[in-house]
């Protein structure tokens, strides 16, 4: 089979390129407007001859035989001269930098910053005395359950709500347990093994992702985005060669006993991550965040308690713990909040990605806070992460990663307008679908 980016130079050639579809600005579903040089191009490669009506029902028939599109990207064309090669190739960026994706990169920075605050407040924590990681989180389920439960409830009701529980919550019980214990042994892993051993070992959260999300999903992989992958790789190991030269680790205390720990942990965000990119394709935000933040209330506060009850007697409780305590949880739930969208938008994989960029934004926090001297790869890992999230969608679009249908479940009756409209499955949850579609 022929790769994407091989020329078309039969008239074989020009027909398959008829046959399937092609990504450019309109496959969005952004611009109403066609590129007049594209209508022409498709005109003739068609011919004169040949029959439009057989031609659509070709490549309908195409597209349904798959049921996840198989769409492309514009083929770059290599050899019919250079204006040929430069036309096609900046029709490729056209399709690769759409709205879409433009908010993907920027919401997948967005998240990384969010992580860079966490860090940096968390850091202030424990240098005022306050050690109880665990509870920290604590304040951040909460707040998400305050936030989207109550909304969830007002659009399923009541009885839609507890049903809600009854028939589903199982399966938000089990996310949340992975996402409390994979926060809690991530900070377990610091205590016990180096620095750089936990940056390099918490990557294995992207492979296990990846993993998770074609169970789920069964996603199009491309060689293209195992390419980007590796290439965001490099810019990670050009941080920990940064971090290494500078001599910014620490000595393990039982750096077996810590390792272990941290793949454990990262196993658990790639499962936590590819499982609520399968949620929130499937469900409302609002539900899959609220019941999140429900069971994982629940869970996290026994844990805290259990565990860090001594440590939260023991800790300072004034202003500015508080204050730093509002900041880590506001960082938190932007996270939280946008982590989900970037799932729909892009991908489960494509965030433990854009994440790996967090170490820069720390730099930058370092350099007016602490006033580091930063070294000069650090500069250079930055752009080469960027560079491997433009790859990683080079050749295939973002629709292909997985399907999106958001319905509520077929055993409530939402409320739209302040009115229930009888069967959510049915009706479908008719706002966000279209919010959704717009991204």
């Amino acid at each position: 089979m022929a790769s994407a980016d091989q020329p078309f130079n039969t008239a074989h050639d020009a027909e398959l390129r008829q046959s399937i579809p092609v990504l450019d600005d309109n496959t969005y579903g952004l611009d109403d407007k066609k590129d007049p040089s594209i209508d022409k191009a498709d005109a003739d490669a068609k011919g004169d001859n040949r029959d439009s009506g057989s031609l659509k029902a070709h490549q309908s028939n195409s597209i349904r035989n798959d049921d996840h599109v198989r769409l492309r990207r514009p083929p770059i064309i290599w050899d019919e001269g250079m204006d040929a090669f430069l036309e096609s190739f900046w029709r490729r960026l056209r399709s690769v930098f759409s709205r879409r994706m433009v908010l993907s990169l920027l919401a997948g920075q967005l998240v990384s910053l969010a992580i860079t605050c966490t860090s940096v407040v968390s850091t202030a924590l424990a240098q005022r005395g306050f050690d109880a990681p665990t509870t920290q989180n604590f304040f951040l389920y909460f707040s998400l359950m305050c936030i989207y439960t109550p909304y969830t409830i007002y659009r399923y009701g009541w009885k839609g709500w507890g049903r809600l529980l009854w028939k589903d919550g199982w399966k938000y019980l089990l996310l949340a347990a992975c996402d409390v214990e994979g926060n809690f042994l991530a900070v377990k892993a610091y205590q016990y093994t180096t620095l750089l051993s936990c940056m390099l070992l918490d990557c294995w959260a992207i492979p296990v992702c990846m993993f998770f999300q074609w169970f789920w999903q069964r996603p199009k992989y491309h060689w293209t985005q195992f390419l980007g992958v590796f290439i965001v790789l490099i810019g990670l190991g050009v941080e920990v060669a940064s971090d290494h030269l500078t001599d910014k680790d620490y000595p393990a205390v039982n750096m077996v006993k810590g390792d272990i720990i941290m793949l454990a942990g990262a196993t658990f965000y790639g499962f936590t991550n590819a499982t609520e990119e399968k949620f929130v394709r499937d469900s409302p935000l609002y539900e899959v965040i609220g019941q999140m933040g429900l069971w994982g209330t629940l869970i996290n506060g026994a844990q805290a308690a259990g565990l860090e009850w001594k440590n939260m007697k023991a800790s300072t409780w004034d202003g500015k713990t508080i204050g730093l305590l509002v900041a880590y949880t506001s960082a938190m739930i932007i996270l939280y909040t946008v982590a989900p969208i970037l799932y729909r938008m892009a991908s489960s994989t494509y965030y433990n990605l854009s994440i790996l960029s967090s170490d820069f934004y720390g730099l930058l926090f370092g350099l007016f806070l602490y006033h580091y001297k930063p070294y000069f790869l650090y500069f250079i890992s930055f752009p080469v992460t960027i560079i491997g999230l433009i790859v990683y969608f080079w050749s295939l679009p973002l629709e292909t990663q997985g399907k999106l249908n958001v319905k509520a479940p077929n055993y409530v009756d939402v409320r739209q307008g302040g009115i229930q409209i009888g069967s959510a499955r049915a009706a479908g949850d008719v706002a966000e679908q279209v919010i959704v579609e717009r991204v």
